[in-house]
């Protein structure tokens, strides 16, 4: 009776010692699976930030409304680019001349502010595929007697600092006494008061202004030229944000959400949708 009983509560004993065990490593398991989800939702919540970086004087890409509050094409896109590759975008204007500096130095991850692929830019930064396609307008006053071939070297002309189209009237009017502007706004200010008479600029924000009532009194002086000017994304270079930002363009454009967003500001549902934006 004694022998049994002990047989039995060494049974029992073993028993109570692997129920312990089997909870503890269930217990072990449960956490860590928990400890997991926790890790992985933590994760999924944060979402990857990008800083990106506009110049918010191009209207229609990218300018301020009457709140203060960032609009335009680019920001729309931006916004559809972020929400397509679930991360969060951290937008902020920068002057222009110090985008290509900022983005080496790591101010922020991504340039979109109408920045065109040159060869000289792509020794700086990479870029993504193209988001825009643009050309080249001349503007001056109506009536006003002035061309792409005048001499501008006796009337006074005009283009934002650093763009292709101050770089079009250094290389193709190398005798011309060119008044380089920070903002295109600026730009627009002294044509309007006669400062300058003529005005080199990128279609799709020169022929937006066309339209505005400061435009009314200007117009676009012969055809477009210099149209296979192509708008990017610009990166730091060897960043992998380049194949994220070009997969998230593909799917975009797939999607129809591309057309849309073109359609809202320039009336067509054409990827090269710049060059409808004067018409």
């Amino acid at each position: 009776m004694t022998h049994t009983m002990k047989v039995k509560g060494k049974w029992a004993l073993l028993s109570m010692a692997l129920s312990g065990l089997l909870l503890t490593a269930c217990g072990g398991k449960a956490d860590s699976n928990e400890q997991a989800d926790a890790t992985g939702s933590d994760a999924a919540a944060s979402g990857e930030v990008i800083r990106i970086a506009t110049e918010s004087s191009y209207k229609p890409l990218s300018y301020t409304d009457a709140d203060g509050t960032l609009v335009g094409f680019e920001i729309d896109l931006i916004n559809a680019l972020c929400e397509q590759m679930q991360a969060t975008c951290d937008i902020s204007s920068q002057e222009w001349d110090g985008l290509i500096p900022g983005l080496q130095a790591k101010k922020f991850d991504a340039i979109i502010a109408g920045m065109s692929v040159t060869p000289d830019r792509l020794e700086k930064v990479d870029f993504s595929e193209p988001y825009l396609e643009n050309g080249l307008i001349l503007v001056a006053k109506k009536g006003e007697d002035v061309s792409v071939d005048s001499d501008f070297a006796q009337i006074p002309v005009g283009a934002q600092r650093a763009t292709i189209a101050s770089q079009y009237v250094e290389e193709t009017h190398p005798e011309a006494k060119i008044n380089l502007y920070d903002t295109q706004e600026n730009a627009y200010l002294d044509l309007s008061s006669g400062r300058i008479r003529a005005l080199f600029s990128d279609k799709v924000t020169a022929g937006n202004w066309l339209t505005s009532v400061e435009g009314q009194a200007f117009e676009q002086k012969g055809a477009e030229f210099k149209n296979d000017d192509k708008m990017a994304i610009a990166m730091r270079k060897g960043d992998p944000l380049v194949e994220k930002f070009n997969n998230a363009l593909t799917a975009i454009k797939e999607s129809g959400k591309y057309d849309e967003i073109s359609a809202t500001y320039f009336g067509t549902e054409s990827t090269a949708a710049a060059q409808a934006a004067a018409n």
